[in-house]
């Protein structure tokens, strides 16, 4: 095994793991812990539901139990995805049948969800079943990008299969919607979340594709950027529009794609400014956002909190 540990606050992170299994296990935590006073507690996770498994079953259950606490302490909250929310195809037999642990009526789930569109998911009909399944939550049906805010923060959902697989003006369009969006809203603190990761240490690797995307977000002043895709934990050191670390004005990106699709591990050779990799572990990212400032972890689906940190906006 290769691994460093570092701490933060009292609760440790697995740098580099690559057999995670045989690490000691972090101090159980509550999500109490991880929150700031008055702060709202935005939860989720990419990749999740196949059929025949239980890791999708074991993070709803998750998120589910946060969210129910939250809902005790009158806590803001929202539940995000961030794409591949049924597989293999995002069929409405898909939808129907593998995202039934998460679209289960009785979970205040489906009730709190904002949800981003995956490759998964846009492989029937460019997304048609995802679309009718979420329906005005999963925003403008076939083009999937829109915005919303959380306490004091402002959220954006970006569409990656239309950067990967839709028209040039498709492109365009996003590109010119996200644009206007950054500059009409002036929240202090904002943050975006797709599929689809510009910086990755996993089995796909960077997506240069998101390029454009990632300059805009950038140069938009956005705090936070999350990703799925990948199937491990990833988090990187704030990073400007060239990828240069830049603690000040950079955005941190974080990859979850741990949510119940199979588990894949981290590559060897690291991608550039990537601060903490989790692998080998279902289990969804909390974030509390607070004025000014944020905090996140990984909560495992043993009820365990990996790699506490946290940030002031810019």
């Amino acid at each position: 095994m290769r691994g460093i540990w570092i701490l933060a606050g009292l609760v440790p992170a697995c740098v580099a793991c690559q057999d995670l299994e045989k690490t000691p296990p972090p101090a159980h935590a509550s999500a109490a812990q991880v929150a700031l006073s008055g702060a709202a507690i935005f939860i989720g996770v990419g990749d999740i539901g196949v059929c025949g498994t239980q890791g999708d079953e074991a993070t709803a259950a998750l998120v589910d139990s946060v969210i129910k606490a939250d809902s005790a302490a009158r806590v803001e909250s929202v539940v995000f995805t961030v794409g591949d929310n049924a597989y293999p195809a995002g069929s409405d037999r898909d939808f129907a049948r593998c995202f039934a642990s998460w679209g289960d009526p009785k979970k205040r789930i489906m009730k709190l969800i904002r949800p981003a569109i995956g490759n998964h998911d846009y492989r029937t009909g460019r997304g048609g079943p995802y679309y009718r399944y979420f329906g005005a939550r999963a925003g403008p049906r076939y083009k999937g990008y829109y915005s919303y805010d959380i306490g004091e923060w402002h959220a954006v959902v970006l569409n990656s299969e239309i950067v990967a697989l839709g028209s040039r003006a498709e492109q365009v369009a996003q590109e010119e919607w996200l644009e206007k969006d950054l500059q009409e809203h002036s929240n202090q603190c904002t943050l975006a979340y797709y599929h689809r990761p510009f910086y990755s240490s996993g089995e796909h690797g960077p997506s240069a594709m998101m390029l454009s995307i990632w300059e805009i977000l950038s140069n938009g002043g956005v705090d936070l950027v999350i990703n799925g895709h990948e199937h491990h934990y990833e988090r990187f050191r704030p990073m400007n529009a060239a990828g240069v670390l830049d603690t000040l004005k950079g955005m941190e990106q974080i990859i979850v794609g741990t949510g119940g699709g199979d588990l894949r591990a981290v590559r060897d050779r690291l991608s550039p400014n990537s601060a903490v990799q989790i692998q080998g572990h279902f289990g969804v990212l909390i974030a509390a956002l607070g004025r000014g400032e944020y905090r996140t972890s990984f909560l495992d689906t043993e009820g365990r909190v990996w790699d506490a940190s946290g940030r002031k906006c810019h």
